[in-house]
């Protein structure tokens, strides 16, 4: 069994209607299932601009049953142990208030009820992340592009009032990631936009991996962007 697993827009529903499947066999029925959603996974179940993710965080509502249903279903496909989990409570970017504003994505066994989040939500909590190794920036990217393209923009406004529904206030973002989002919102040319922040993380992964492997046990989530932040301003004075 793999340690990572690669989950596509192609095979998301076959593992959740396995899922389904497994919960219902080990007693699950007497208790309908519902899941929601988050992060990587939630932009798979919505967005084409991301073909893949190594994530799958969700928050889980159903019986005792539900821990061997994942189980089960990771033995039959390969996946990891824990390959849909709920670590996403551990992290900033949790509230109980995701519940409140999940919308329904899918139904599967008549059993299991699927949810995910909407455009100004998912950008809110991709907000209170905003990892710069992470997918966190050219997500949100990504979504306002998409939503440019169908011509149902996702507003300024629209993301600001979300991050006050989940968080309380505007002020829990800072300034600076505030004045991306703006920018982001405003510009004509999204998807150009979206492979710069892309290549920008993708980057900053590269220099976190190098850094670790110089300097072990030394990076941590405090640490993190101010890190990133001189290995690219080292990295630019070389060039």
């Amino acid at each position: 069994m793999s340690s990572k697993a690669l989950f596509t827009q192609e095979n998301l529903d076959t593992y959740l209607k396995a899922l389904a499947r497994e919960y219902k066999k080990l007693g699950g029925k007497g208790m309908p299932a519902e899941i929601i959603l988050i992060g990587g996974a939630a932009i798979l179940a919505n967005y084409g601009f991301r073909e893949s993710t190594y994530d799958m965080d969700a928050l889980i509502d159903a019986s005792s049953a539900m821990k061997d249903a994942i189980n089960h279903v990771g033995d039959e496909y390969g996946l990891p142990n824990g390959w849909l989990n709920e670590d996403f409570v551990k992290t900033k970017s949790y509230t109980p208030k995701i519940r409140q504003y999940s919308v329904h994505y899918k139904e599967f066994g008549r059993i299991l009820e699927v949810r995910t989040v909407k455009a100004e939500y998912l950008i809110a909590m991709k907000l209170m992340s905003a990892r710069p190794y992470k997918n966190d920036l050219s997500d949100i990217v990504g979504i306002l592009a998409e939503h440019q393209r169908l011509e149902k923009p996702v507003t300024f406004d629209m993301i600001q009032q979300a991050v006050v529904e989940l968080y309380g206030s505007i002020e829990q973002v800072s300034e600076e990631i505030w004045t991306m989002v703006k920018d982001a919102v405003e510009c004509p040319n999204a998807d150009e936009l979206y492979q710069k922040y892309r290549k920008s993380e993708i980057e900053a992964k590269d220099l976190l991996e190098d850094f670790e492997q110089k300097y072990p046990k030394v990076l941590n989530e405090d640490n993190l962007a101010a890190i990133v932040a001189r290995a690219k301003k080292k990295k630019e004075q070389q060039r």
